[in-house]
This record gives structure tokens, sequence and C-alpha cells, in this order.
């Protein structure tokens, strides 16, 4: 039996889980390679960013700091979204002529760029949710399909009569079809949530260290 017979031969309901599972696989690997090229531009433009901004904040000159964090090629920087987020907020409060303590200043800065990371880290999150939640399900779904499949087939063996091993074994195999579906759309899921999960822990680590430094830099700057 190929796999034309089999599906002229499964029932609608199965049919429709089928269906869902084809679209969650479509779904996991949408989401994948989305994520592998914003995590690459993003690795990518980070480290020419990272040196730049660098030598602009070590010689002092701040505006061209904030231009090159806020060029478009540095669009899918993480860290030059935080590190912005700080410098602007610096430039901020120091144009605003607001007589502010050196603690109150730094603090200021430093929610700002708390805030940055945040936002930063939940848009790199975007989708990662949808495979976890197609890794734990489409196992579900296809075993869902084979239960239904098995409960056709055994209907079937009652309404002929028939409950020889050929009667039995084509319905059984049509059912089973289910099951691996399932788990050929659920493996590669978990493999690509857990690979993107590792790059964006790493992307976490970066702006944590990213921020201390920023936020060093400021104390210094204000001694």
């Amino acid at each position: 039996m190929n796999a034309l017979d089999m599906w002229e031969q499964m029932g609608v309901p199965v049919k429709l889980l089928m269906g869902v599972l084809a679209f969650m696989s479509m779904w996991s690997m949408g989401v994948f390679f989305e994520r592998l090229f914003t995590f690459t531009q993003a690795g990518r433009q980070s480290k020419l960013f990272a040196p730049q901004a660098a030598k602009h904040l070590k010689d002092g000159r701040l505006k061209d700091a904030i231009a090159i964090s806020q060029s478009k090629n540095y669009k899918y920087s993480h860290l030059g979204k935080v590190v912005l987020a700080g410098l602007q907020e610096y430039q901020f409060q120091k144009d605003s002529g607001a007589q502010l303590e050196r603690d109150d200043l730094v603090d200021g800065v430093r929610r700002a760029i708390q805030r940055a990371s945040a936002l930063t880290a939940a848009d790199l999150k975007k989708g990662m949710a949808s495979l976890a939640t197609i890794g734990a399900t489409a196992v579900f779904v296809g075993l869902l399909a084979t239960t239904i499949g098995v409960i056709n087939a055994f209907g079937a063996i009652g309404t002929t009569g028939s409950s020889g091993l050929g009667a039995v074994s084509s319905g059984i195999s049509e059912a089973l079809v289910g099951t691996a579906v399932g788990l050929l759309v659920a493996i590669p899921a978990v493999w690509f949530y857990n690979y993107l999960t590792g790059r964006l822990e790493f992307f976490n680590v970066e702006m944590d260290n990213s921020s201390s430094e920023l936020v060093d830099y400021f104390i210094r700057l204000e001694l």
C-alpha cells in the first residue's frame, strides 16, 4: 500500500489531523529559518558594532556613538539597541540641564538599559513559544490520528465480519502513519527550539555584559 492509497482510505477526521500536522511542520520551519536569519544578522552586526562604539566612547564622542547605534547598518544588532538606550538617556539628562546627583543619573541610565534589554530579548524570542508548542503537541496530534484510525479499522472489521490478518494489517498500518508523521514534525521542532534557545542565551549574556560595561563607563565619566 503506497502513500496515496493510505490517504484515500483515511477518514475525514484523520485527514484533518494530517492537515494540522502539515501546517505545524510548515510553521516550525518558517519560524526557524526566520529566527536563524535574524540571529545571524544580530551576531554579525554586533561584532562589527561593538569595536566601533567602544572607540567613540573611549574618545568621548557620545554623539558619534549614538549616531552609529542608530545606523541602519546595525538595525539587527542587539548590542546596538541596548547601548543606544543608555546613551540616549544619558544625553537626554545632560541636555535637559537637570542637576542630578551622580547616583541618580547612573540609576536612570541603568533603568533605561534594563528596559531596552528586556524589550530586545522579547523581540528576539518571537516565535519561540510556537516552536515549543509544536514540539510538545505534534506527537499527541499524531497519536490522536492513530487512535481514530485504529477505531475506524476495528469498526470496519466489525462491519465486514472479517478478522483475518489481512483485514487488520492495512487498517493498523494506515493508523500508525499518524504517529510517524507526528514524530517527524515534533523532533525537528524540538531541535530548532533548543538550538535557538542556546543562541538566545548567548545574546542575553552579551547584552548583560555590554550593559554593565556601559554603566561602568558612565560612572567613570561622572567621577
